[in-house]
């Protein structure tokens, strides 16, 4: 199956007796089975000091996947790179292409919010020519070879990173922004994106640009594209079983920045809109498996990119076994139509 399965998060919802604890170990289970159901990948997410505790370590929740899994491939979508330091990067991500046996893909993407910059000591001005320098750093660091690197971001005497990843660790760039698409076109193996068809189109023509320009082949780029899949027996049942779920996540997004220095209880998603449902249900791939694969047909159709295709159906306010037999239909009714 080439379907993937994220984002993972870990994170509490109101009103939710589970603790972090139950959380992860809930997440490790899912990864366990989304290997046993055939997925072909399962992916993180990183925030930092939200309130529900969305998800802030990717690499060691990494490694933890590897070691429970032997075939699905685990990636990041996204590490914020710009918040970490590239040499203790290089060196968290070969270990867990190493326990993993080769099976690690490191998403990266810039992150947006000031208050995680500000708390972590990063300038979000400078985000930008941050990752370029990572990006430049990363394959010296995992060659094996002692480097020393004098940036306007990042600067450090000559090293050399060890442990070695045996095999190479793919980096893909997760954004919207034009120049991630020609910075990952440059300078990674491929892309993550989770824009609308018309704009998907269009950085699959900004990347081809750029790569015609440094004399780089398209088919050696990889184009990952991410879509919040609800699978049901109709588009509207679809929709009355999962839309709140599927509302809940959005709506944190929004919530995210206040949260970080807020105490006591969660608070319930606010009301969703006429307006926020239309725009939900349009960008939600609804309905049955024909359903949903139609309209991956579609995406498809509007690229000149293969896609492999990643169903963000993780839904932190589903229960363990909501959440799996979600992933039990995902594998059952839509995998095998796309």
């Amino acid at each position: 199956m080439s379907l993937g399965f994220g984002l993972i998060s870990a994170q509490r919802s109101p009103g939710d007796p589970r603790s972090w604890t139950d959380l992860y170990r809930e997440a490790l289970d899912l990864t366990s089975l989304a290997e046993q159901l055939g997925f072909g990948s399962v992916w993180t997410t990183e925030h930092h000091f939200i309130d529900d505790g969305y998800m802030p370590s990717l690499l060691p929740m990494s490694a933890a996947m590897a070691a429970r899994t032997s075939a699905i491939e685990i990636g990041t979508g996204v590490v914020l790179a710009p918040l970490h330091h590239p040499l203790r990067l290089a060196e968290d991500a070969a270990t867990v292409q190493l326990i993993s046996q080769g099976r690690f893909t490191l998403g990266l993407g810039l992150g947006w919010m000031p208050v995680e910059f500000e708390a972590l000591g990063a300038a979000l001005s400078s985000r930008g020519k941050s990752m370029e320098e990572i990006l430049q750093i990363l394959p010296q660091a995992w060659s094996g070879r002692p480097f020393h690197h004098d940036g306007t971001i990042h600067s450090f005497p000559t090293v050399g990173v060890r442990p070695v990843p045996e095999t190479p660790i793919p980096v893909v760039i997760g954004g919207g922004a034009e120049a991630a698409v020609r910075r990952a076109a440059r300078l990674a193996q491929g892309f993550f994106s989770n824009a609308s068809p018309a704009k998907l189109a269009q950085q699959v023509a900004w990347a081809h640009d750029e790569m015609a320009s440094v004399g780089r082949d398209p088919a050696t780029f990889r184009w990952i594209y991410y879509t919040v899949m609800a699978p049901g027996p109709s588009v509207e049942k679809a929709w009355d079983r999962l839309g709140a779920h599927v509302h809940a996540m959005r709506w944190k997004y929004g919530d995210m920045e206040a949260s970080a220095s807020r105490s006591g209880p969660l608070p319930p998603p606010g009301p969703l809109t006429d307006p926020a449902r239309e725009s939900l249900q349009k960008a939600t791939l609804l309905g049955t498996g024909a359903d949903i694969a139609e309209r991956v047909a579609a995406i498809r159709a509007a690229v000149d990119a293969p896609l492999d295709i990643v169903a963000r159906s993780y839904f932190p306010t589903l229960t363990y076994d909501e959440q799996a037999q979600l992933m039990h239909r995902l594998a059952e009714e839509v995998a095998p139509l796309i």
